[in-house]
């Protein structure tokens, strides 16, 4: 096997040839040619104006307080330098790859499989996350519309068995179990847990097994997989219907909730310092993706060289001013710490006693998750098909249908791939594991800028990146780093360096007591907090060991009962292992710099490059793990056909 076939190239030439035959022969291979500005723009908001304006907003609101407006605007520039390489790159190279077609241009086709197969992860647990999500908002909406709106004492109640995976319900079920057990009264389990005991209960069954599924999700993906098989043109206007619908929601939101702003909630603007903030950063990540999905609608473009970093650059920039105004509003209503709920848009206007808004925002809620859903699910498949053309996927996977001009085979398979996971599985990390797929795609595409940036014999596009000299501004940012690291923080830097232990959280260090040591420990709680009563089983233990505190707290009673058993501390080389995206960071870091004095690199693709490395770093280890077990899963499926079947190989 020779080593450079791996990275054999496809020259923008030959792209370009490609695209004018296939418009050419318009009935076997090309799509269908609908958008424009306008509707790229607004299926970047479509994408990006979804959960993370509805729900994560408010979680990162509680951790970061009215300061969360920075990491808004810190994750807005991170996706705003990578936007700049998507759209060089869509300019240059306008075909529905997106960063997987850039990457076979700038590094050759192995790392274009890889990024294609990391691709396919982040659209595809992208779209089973936001269908289990638009499920829950869905039967909550009926439950609580028609009470509020219609008058009828109860709503529209879906049996709980067909609303929820079943590995939720089985967990919670015998999770419910264990507290009842312990004592706790089936009234206080948490609503989840009920309803996860009720599913499980209530749920028919056949030769034993419980069958429960999530129906509503089901009729989402297959509403959405339909639109996007029936053309572009159709989900164009849907998505700009729903877009339409949800401005409109949130700028009601915005003009009602700014009469209700108390700027005394605005003090402290920082409750937590920059640790406060920056612990929002998967949440508020997770909220921006999306953008690059646009690029997967190159060749249904008008004019792609024009219009698609156009629409890119709206959708972002709309998208951080609505996210901005919105967190400083949901700051105001209510006390930062208030807002750690699934809900937070819906959960002020409650708290200020405005019902009625609460129940619109929850239909918004609704239609906002559903554009989402059809942004993502109009990607994959373009990927998918992209792969085909080059042989790296079977070649059923390029089949463009001749009446609705969309790759029909490949749609049907994403409804599947998407469908079946979201009916009965409970996908944990997910948001997470999504992050990580699309901030890898975003480090390839700025780093392929950065490789393509002074080759002379490549065709440019109407767009190209503004060229800053990244040599001589990235040793003064990075200096400057290092200094404000070893003066402000010179403790926690100089812990991080000589890996010093730290002590665990409390959780962590709950979850190793035995029933003897639980007992034990409810009688030294209960001696801090009176209200504890002895029947009060282990999660109470939570409320008298909170926070960092508390978890200090813990450490000292268990030390002081000689329970060598219990780890109290974060230590040696599992501690360490934590660190190691860290550390590819900071080394990554000094070498790009270096790179960039040698090499005078431009500036804005290097910061975003490193600004998405940074946010793949603050992910933990575990889902680092699961997305390297997931390429090496992809690598043996390229070197068992796509290395062999790939058209690259027989030239």
């Amino acid at each position: 096997m020779s080593w450079n076939s791996l990275f054999r190239k496809k020259s923008v030439h030959d792209i370009l040839e490609q695209v004018r035959l296939n418009d050419e022969n318009s009935d076997a291979h090309a799509l269908g040619k609908h958008l424009k500005v306008r509707d790229l723009a607004a299926f970047g908001i479509a994408a990006i104006i979804g959960a993370g304006i509805f729900s994560t907003i408010g979680e990162a609101s509680s951790q970061g307080g009215p300061a969360v407006i920075f990491l808004f605007l810190f994750t807005a520039l991170a996706c705003g330098f990578a936007a700049f390489a998507y759209a060089e790159f869509a300019s240059m190279v306008p075909v529905s790859g997106s960063a997987y077609t850039y990457s076979y241009v700038a590094f050759g086709e192995i790392i274009a499989w890889i990024i294609g197969w990391a691709l396919i992860m982040e659209y595809a647990i992208g779209n089973i996350t936001v269908a289990i999500s638009w499920s829950d908002y869905f039967t909550n909406m009926l439950e609580g519309i028609h009470i509020k709106a219609l008058g009828i004492p109860k709503g529209i109640h879906l049996p709980s068995w067909i609303q929820m995976d079943y590995l939720t319900a089985s967990n919670g079920f015998h999770e419910a179990q264990t507290l009842i057990a312990a004592g706790k009264n089936v009234v206080d389990l948490d609503a989840s847990l009920i309803l996860a005991r009720e599913a499980w209960m209530s749920a028919p069954q056949i030769f034993g097994f419980h069958l429960i599924f999530d129906l509503p999700a089901l009729f989402i993906i297959v509403l959405i997989t339909w639109l996007v098989y029936r053309g572009m043109k159709e989900s164009r206007n849907a998505s700009n219907i729903m877009v339409l619908i949800k401005l409109a929601i949130i700028l009601l939101v915005i003009g009602v909730g700014m009469f209700y702003v108390d700027t005394n909630n605005w003090s402290p603007f920082a409750p937590n310092g920059v640790t406060g903030i920056l612990k929002g950063v998967s949440a508020v990540f997770f909220a921006y993706i999306g953008f690059d999905a646009i690029s997967t609608t190159a060749e249904e473009c008008e004019n792609p060289q024009r219009d698609l970093p156009r629409g890119m650059m709206w959708a972002i920039i709309i998208c951080t001013v609505l996210y901005i105004i919105i967190a400083l509003i949901l700051t105001g209503i209510v006390s930062y710490d208030k807002l750690a709920v699934g809900d937070p848009l819906a959960f002020v206007f409650d708290e200020i006693h405005l019902p009625k808004m609460a129940g619109i925002i929850s239909i918004s809620a609704v239609v906002a998750m559903a554009s989402v859903l059809l942004v993502f699910q109009m990607g994959q498949p373009r990927i998918w098909m992209s792969m085909s053309r080059d042989g790296l996927l079977p070649k059923r996977f390029s089949k463009v249908h001749p009446k609705y001009k969309t790759p029909s085979f490949a749609t049907i398979v994403v409804g599947f791939v998407v469908a079946v996971p979201a009916l009965f599985m409970n996908l944990t990390m997910v948001t997470d594991l999504c992050s990580i797929g699309t901030l890898f795609a975003f480090v390839l595409v700025c780093g392929g800028v950065l490789v393509l940036q002074n080759k002379t014999d490549i065709p440019r596009g109407k767009f190209k990146t503004p060229y800053v000299n990244g040599g001589i501004f990235m040793p003064v940012l990075l200096i400057a780093a290092i200094a404000f690291l070893f003066t402000s923080y010179q403790g926690e830097t100089m812990s991080f360096i000589q890996n010093k232990p730290t002590v665990k959280t409390s959780e962590e260090m709950l979850l190793q007591l035995n029933e003897r040591q639980i007992e034990t420990l409810k009688q030294q709680a209960m001696s801090i907090n009176q209200s504890l009563s002895p029947s009060k089983n282990v999660v109470e233990l939570d409320e008298v060991y909170a926070e960092e505190k508390g978890a200090t707290l813990l450490a000292s009673h268990i030390q002081a009962q000689g329970w060598k058993d219990i780890s109290i501390k974060n230590e040696g080389w599992s501690h360490f292992a934590n660190k190691i995206p860290s550390w590819i960071f900071i080394l990554f870091t000094i070498f790009i710099t270096i790179m960039a004095v040698r090499h005078k690199l431009s500036l804005i693709p290097i910061l975003g490059l490193l600004s998405c490395l940074y946010m793949m770093s603050q992910l933990a280890l575990a889902n680092w793990i699961y997305f390297t077990i997931w390429l090496l899963l992809g690598l043996v499926i390229y070197f068992l056909y796509g290395r062999k079947h790939s058209k690259l190989a027989k030239i």
